[in-house]
């Protein structure tokens, strides 16, 4: 019984609570659908605060854990594992803030079937929460390959024109990776003969094996972030989804990739992440100058919030492969920034979408003088994209600059050259962002469809101030973020730091 009710047990399957009312549901009373989808993600949202308040601060290690045996197979054993740490927090509750956000944005922009996108949304929660608390291997990859079925079905069914190409690419890319990645779960645990997290970041593996595991984890995980030149599943995936559908793969399922590096790439074989280092940040710095370039040259408003994930996501690579404490806390925060941030800006896309329907930016201009208070909204979105001091953007990469810049990365010259560098990044989504907001928001109302539209309704506006919440807490006050996630953060530099020294 105190498996079943453990907080981690609740936060992860409280969501098919309200899956098995919304099946009692017939599909003609969409306002109670909605209204037990959104209950449904609040209440699991009040759990994982529970969570967030049995939270030890100050403690390395990993808390309230819950495991219990699941399959017993001769040697092999599988567990029922979860437990959370100061890696993992964050993004746990980053997941059950952005689902409720996420209905509450489908409430206009999903009007057909609106029963089954709710039981596919909810079923998403549970394998994004469950992957980012599972601590056996077999279970982290069950979780982590069942969020690829809601989420075709939320493309494939509720998307735009192209759904279908969209659905396909995404699910073959991903599950394409994913398949090395089940390789070296399952040599790990046949040599092993345990699946468990913490048991085998103990045990010694032959000699040569190492590269190889690493290497099929990060093809999995380099995908679903994703890293150049990987990238070319998002922009279709985020174009053709529906707004709520964005929002999530924005702002969590990408953010499976970057904890996947971190908790496996880094916390499993670190002398071999120690080596990859150059190679990866090199990659983090690419992917962040070809997405901004390339989101500057997007006509369509939502592509080009796309490729500005990618640059984004870029940043986080970097200062995950900086290998120091204030990189990868830099990391972990940007990871929820990202997702804060670049939620908001798809639900924004998603407003003004259901108002015209199109996203081409030569339909638009001048929108400060019908639409004010979404003019002003989306003003503090976008200076958050573009990491203005004061919001949560800036603290983010300012942190991974500074972890990217000490951390000898490929030698002393080069990790600074290769800060340098992505510091331009920082330039250039000042750039596409404020083009973005000329292009929308200033000068004449030119389009004659545009001089009649409606401004946010309070509901919108309920959406979004949340997000903008955080968005200027985090801006302002970074210091209880930094603070939960440091202890885990320096246990797991250490054994980095011990890493690169055995290679020098």
């Amino acid at each position: 019984m105190d498996i079943l009710f453990s907080t981690l047990t609740l936060v992860t399957f409280a969501p098919l609570v309200g899956v098995a009312i919304l099946l009692l549901l017939r599909d003609e009373q969409r306002d109670a659908i909605r209204w037990t989808a959104l209950t449904t993600a609040l209440i699991t949202f009040a759990i994982s605060l529970v969570l967030l308040l049995q939270f030890r601060a100050g403690e390395p290690g990993l808390q309230l854990v819950t495991r219990a045996p699941w399959i017993a197979a001769g040697v092999l054993r599988v567990d029922y594992f979860l437990a959370v740490d100061g890696i993992s927090l964050w993004l746990v509750l980053l997941t059950t803030f952005l689902v409720p956000v996420a209905i509450g944005a489908a409430w206009g922009a999903i009007t057909e079937r609106v029963r089954a996108f709710m039981v596919w949304f909810l079923l998403l929660e549970v394998g994004m929460v469950g992957a980012f608390l599972a601590m056996d291997l077999l279970l982290f990859y069950i979780f982590f390959e069942f969020t690829l079925l809601p989420m075709i079905f939320l493309i494939g069914q509720w998307g735009g024109e192209r759904r279908v190409y969209a659905a396909l690419k995404f699910f073959l890319f991903t599950f394409a990776g994913s398949i090395f990645m089940l390789i070296a779960i399952l040599y790990l645990g046949a040599t092993a003969h345990t699946f468990s997290y913490p048991d085998l970041r103990n045990y010694v593996l032959a000699d040569g094996v190492s590269p190889w595991l690493f290497a099929a984890f990060a093809i999995a995980f380099a995908i679903k972030v994703p890293v150049w030149p990987l990238h070319t599943w998002l922009p279709d995936a985020h174009v053709e989804a529906p707004t709520p559908g964005s929002v999530i793969l924005a702002g969590v399922l990408l953010k499976l990739g970057t904890y996947g590096f971190l908790r496996f790439n880094l916390g499993l074989f670190p002398v071999v992440a120690a080596q990859a280092a150059p190679l990866f940040g090199v990659l983090g710095v690419i992917g962040i100058l070809y997405g901004a370039i390339t989101a500057f040259a997007q006509s369509d408003a939502k592509k080009l919030v796309a490729y500005s994930s990618v640059s984004h996501l870029g940043f986080v690579m970097l200062g995950l492969f900086a290998l120091n404490d204030l990189g990868i806390q830099g990391a972990i925060l940007q990871m929820v920034n990202h997702g804060l941030s670049t939620g908001a800006l798809f639900v924004l896309v998603g407003y003004i979408y259901e108002r015209r329907h199109t996203r081409e930016l030569s339909q638009f201009g001048g929108l400060w003088k019908v639409m004010p208070v979404f003019a002003a909204l989306s003003m503090v979105v976008f200076f958050s994209s573009a990491g203005l001091p004061g919001l949560n953007g800036f603290v983010g990469e300012f942190t991974i600059l500074l972890g990217a810049w000490g951390s000898g990365l490929g030698g002393v010259i080069f990790s600074q050259a290769l800060t340098a560098v992505a510091a331009v990044g920082v330039i250039l989504a000042a750039v596409y962002m404020l083009w973005l907001y000329r292009r929308m928001f200033q000068g004449e109302v030119t389009v004659a469809a545009n001089r009649g539209l409606a401004d946010l309704s309070p509901r919108e506006i309920a959406v979004l101030v949340p997000l903008l919440i955080f968005i200027v807490l985090i801006g302002v006050y970074p210091k209880p973020f930094f603070d939960l996630m440091a202890p885990s953060v320096q246990l797991l530099a250490q054994g980095l730091d011990a890493a690169a020294v055995a290679l020098r």
